[in-house]
């Protein structure tokens, strides 16, 4: 059976105008740990005028930082936080701006970009990212119907790498602008894509 794998990048916020690392708590952090990176009052008010173009969906669910949370809140959405949709671990680089980190740590960085089994940052590599992602991803695929989520744009990126077979480089040639919609449909190991959708 053929499933509709919707994804929602959240709002923008401060700390995605910072070109900051996800800041919220990494996955399998204990229920209730911090959250750092909430929505601001200008991504609360674009997502909830974009509210009334949301497609249904049969389950919904998010990532669970604060931004994705807020996120869907703010589209009138009541999602399950999904903790293979968490947002990618960037351990001690969480909360940095990338500017501060290629200055401190240029060999990390470096690192990080060309070897996608590279995790200089103490969290996740690349390859375990996706390996999450794309987990979940064709659990999915075994079913059918259609799944909503607001998941963090490297969690969109790393779906569709997955989803098409890309190579792990093309992962840093994708976008992923704010509030857009990007569609996978199909079964596991069988995807097709729909980029980009402005909500």
């Amino acid at each position: 059976m053929t499933v509709r794998v919707m994804l929602i990048a959240p709002a923008m916020n401060s700390a995605m105008r910072e070109a900051r690392f996800g800041s919220d708590a990494p996955p399998g952090a204990p229920p209730g740990a911090p959250l750092h990176s909430p929505l601001d009052e200008a991504g609360t008010r674009r997502a909830r005028a974009a509210a009334d173009r949301v497609p249904d969906a049969d389950l919904f669910l998010s990532g669970s930082s604060t931004r994705c949370l807020r996120t869907a809140e703010a589209l009138g959405l009541r999602p399950v936080c999904e903790p293979a949709l968490a947002d990618w671990d960037m351990g001690r680089w969480a909360g940095k701006r990338l500017s501060e980190v290629s200055g401190s740590e240029p060999e990390g960085v470096a690192a990080w970009l060309a070897d996608p089994d590279a995790a200089p940052h103490g969290g996740e590599s690349l390859t375990g990212f996706s390996a999450r992602v794309g987990g979940w991803l064709d659990g999915l695929g075994q079913g059918g119907g259609r799944v909503l989520a607001v998941v963090e744009p490297a969690a969109v990126r790393a779906a569709v790498v997955h989803g098409l077979g890309l190579p792990p480089a093309a992962f840093w040639r994708l976008d992923v602008a704010p509030l857009t919609l990007t569609e996978l449909s199909g079964r596991s190991e069988r995807w097709n894509l729909i980029c980009g959708q402005v909500l």
